[in-house]
């Protein structure tokens, strides 16, 4: 083996790492999105599925939490879209280590899809009553 050859051993660093903001909005706004629908919507899906039992009604009681699940929905969607556009700039740290960020595409799309639940666990409650002649 030849002398002249050094061996160096690169260090991790935390910027070599996926950074944990994006993907908890990810993770937020998803959940948010799926517990927000969880009292109202899910239950009809289910039901126009063919899918039923009385473990269905449960998920009525988590009605009074509809507020709370899409502010928290609300709030990770808004960090996940500012810290796509914040990183687009920011990809790589002084000492030349880039980050590993997610996907543009992957967190569009998934902050898009809680986009959608959010939209439509709002619309259902002011569309149900006019459908249901209430």
């Amino acid at each position: 083996m030849s002398s002249n050859h050094v061996h160096r051993d690169i260090p991790q660093t935390a910027a070599t790492e996926t950074p944990p903001g994006p993907f908890l909005a990810v993770i937020g706004a998803l959940s948010g999105g799926m517990a927000a629908t969880a009292c109202c919507i899910v239950p009809l899906v289910l039901f126009g599925l063919g899918i039923g039992g009385a473990w269905i009604g449960t998920l009525t009681a988590l009605a009074p939490y509809q507020p709370l699940f899409l502010g928290v929905a609300a709030l990770s969607i808004g960090y996940g879209y500012w810290r796509m556009r914040r990183d687009r700039a920011s990809a790589c740290a002084t000492d030349g280590a880039c980050a590993r960020p997610l996907s543009r595409t992957f967190m569009s799309i998934a902050l898009g899809a809680a986009l959608v639940l959010v939209a439509a666990a709002i619309g259902f409650d002011i569309v149900a009553p006019a459908l249901l002649g209430l």
